[in-house]
């Protein structure tokens, strides 16, 4: 289970890099073009770009804390920040009328969930 874990973890953590890099770097214009970035149409930049730079931690929190093993606690707790992120994303994209995409997020926020449960639960990093 612990290599299951881990595994969720590195995919949740690409998926946060690759959002995180489009819409930290990617200009608004160019998002709002792309299928799925309607969204960003409505939003300022800065708004764009903070949640593109809490992507980009989420990446960092999920993975080094544990590899380090500096706070290992923090790789759950940015789990439960992402489940947050994603039902934020869900009421969106939802709103939109985007339910495919709602159902992508939805998968995002099982995996979060599954490493929440997974690492506060029976395979913490401190037992």
């Amino acid at each position: 289970m612990n290599v299951a874990l881990w595994i969720a973890a590195g995919l949740l953590a690409a998926v946060a890099l690759a959002g995180g890099i489009s819409k930290t770097f990617i200009p608004k214009a160019r998002l709002a073009a792309q299928h799925g970035g309607e969204w960003t149409q409505d939003a300022s930049s800065g708004f764009v770009k903070s949640l593109g730079v809490l992507e980009l931690l989420a990446a960092v929190g999920l993975i080094l804390p544990a590899v380090l093993d500096i706070a290992p606690v923090m790789v759950p707790v940015t789990s439960a920040c992402w489940i947050a992120l994603m039902v934020g994303a869900m009421i969106t994209h939802g709103r939109l009328g985007q339910y495919k995409l709602v159902l992508v997020n939805a998968v995002y926020l099982a995996i979060a969930a599954f490493i929440v449960w997974g690492r506060f639960g029976p395979w913490s990093f401190s037992s």
